[in-house]
């Protein structure tokens, strides 16, 4: 959960990226109730910011022309969560909301107590990338991912409660190697001192992070991008569809990385890919973000998606 400092600069942050928000808009942006959101609006015009009601069939919020906007007042803690915040909304929203990511996080950056500034720049260099294009991530609690960036980067043991993708819970005791972020989740990789082996954690299924003291200095390092590449190309999909991209197989590996996608040349300028995804819509709405040719061999749920989501954008109808 977010605390109170760190979700009303959100807000603000949200605010600031275009005229007008609803109410539902800004729930859902930032994962939280339609009532929270009406609290923090008034908690944000008892602090002096010039948050307006729009009117309008639908309602919603907008920040006031011209308004004066004094600072938040956050501790330690909060100004470190509010730095990774804005740092993942810049990562997850390149062309919305996070345009206006950076610019808060460097004015927050330069007043960060040397503490809270130390901490980031360990959670900078623990992160590292696997095939990253911005779409969503795994939502993930961000005291658990500074926690797990942190002990990647001291070379700590933690231990910590994992729920598995069939909803079953157990205690890990591991060595943190390095989280890795793809298109899709957040992920840690980490030495299993129970399993003594490599293994691959979803960051959004661990809680109850906790150091039980150093890391064996001898373990040898690991490829972390690797191992995520091959533990996500191994784990089945929801949806899958093939696809004919008309790239070169070269070109079509650095467009749709291996983390989502197997390819094989069908000819010097075009390649056959099998894509997987969260469901048919989010495959379909990936592909039309290529900005290359490509035609959908099946299934049908994902031609069908491209083709309305085309419609939508050239605005035409559906003939009946």
């Amino acid at each position: 959960m977010l605390s109170a400092s760190h979700r009303l600069l959100q807000l603000l942050t949200v605010l600031s990226t275009r005229p007008e928000w609803s109410g539902a808009e800004l729930a859902d942006r930032l994962g939280v109730h339609e009532r929270t959101v009406r609290r923090d609006v008034v908690k944000l015009r008892e602090l002096g910011y010039g948050v307006e009601t729009a009117t309008g069939p639908f309602g919603g919020y907008r920040l006031g022309t011209g308004s004066r906007m004094p600072p938040l007042s956050l501790d330690d803690d909060e100004a470190l969560a509010t730095a990774i915040a804005l740092r993942r909304l810049a990562w997850s929203h390149p062309d919305g909301e996070g345009r206006a990511a950076p610019a808060a996080l460097s004015k927050l950056r330069r007043s960060l107590p040397p503490r809270a500034a130390e901490a980031l720049g360990r959670f900078d260099l623990a992160i590292a990338e696997a095939g990253v294009r911005p779409d969503a991530h795994g939502e993930v609690d961000p005291d658990t991912l500074t926690a797990l960036a942190g002990a990647s980067r001291t070379r700590d043991r933690v231990r910590f409660r994992y729920h598995d993708r069939r909803g079953a819970e157990s205690t890990r005791a591991v060595e943190p190697e390095q989280i890795v972020r793809t298109a899709h989740r957040w992920y840690l990789v980490a030495w299993d001192l129970d399993r003594r082996d490599w293994r691959v954690f979803r960051v959004d299924r661990v809680a109850a992070v906790a150091v039980t003291g150093p890391a064996d200095p001898r373990r040898r390092e690991v490829d972390a991008t690797a191992l995520v590449e091959e533990a996500i190309t191994t784990t089945p999909y929801a949806t899958y569809a093939e696809v004919e991209i008309h790239r070169s197989l070269d070109e079509t590996r650095a467009l749709l990385p291996a983390t989502i996608a197997r390819h094989r040349a069908d000819g010097p300028d075009r390649t056959l890919s099998t894509v997987g995804g969260l469901d048919a819509r989010w495959i379909a709405e990936f592909l039309l973000r290529l900005g290359v040719p490509f035609r959908v061999l099946g299934p049908d749920e994902v031609r069908e998606h491209v083709v309305a989501r085309l419609e939508e954008l050239l605005g035409l109808q559906r003939n009946p």
